[in-house]
């Protein structure tokens, strides 16, 4: 799990993003930020809005898809098209890593590759364009969906 100090870093972003965007700082958003901290891996919105009701917590689901995309908007979270649906995780506090994307079943599988990460590196000098950040997805079929498929 990401540091004490990262987190609360995560929480000052946030209030000074709704600040600045003239929203409320709502005890809801602040629990679904609460619980998204609390998640590993990969969630769906409605994952996290059905977590989110069963732990006794007073959230709309309006609440939830409008927090994550706030969260979104700030960096704080990632999502991934999978299918119809976004599928979400903390972007701090993890290593960078890419994805492989079933287009089937869903399944999500994580890798890191240097060689990837030194092309990149090369492509944005040799255009001289700064990155700020990026996802790589490759999506296709697991190996599973790509058996059952013969």
């Amino acid at each position: 799990m990401a540091s004490e100090k990262l987190i609360e870093k995560v929480r000052r972003d946030f209030s000074t993003h709704l600040k600045r965007s003239n929203l409320r700082a709502t005890e809801q958003r602040y629990e679904v930020l609460n619980s998204i901290l609390e998640m590993k891996g990969h969630f769906g919105a409605e994952d996290l809005f059905v977590k989110m009701k069963n732990e006794g917590k007073k959230v709309s689901r309006a609440t939830v898809y409008n927090t994550l995309e706030l969260l979104f908007d700030l960096g704080v979270v990632s999502r991934h098209k999978v299918g119809n649906v976004f599928v979400y995780e903390r972007a701090f506090g993890r290593e960078h890593h890419d994805h492989l994307i079933c287009v089937n079943c869903g399944t999500i599988i994580e890798f890191r590759s240097e060689e990837i990460e030194k092309i990149q590196d090369e492509i944005c000098k040799k255009y001289k364009f700064k990155p700020i950040r990026h996802t790589h997805q490759i999506y296709g079929l697991c190996a599973k969906c790509a058996g059952a498929k013969k």
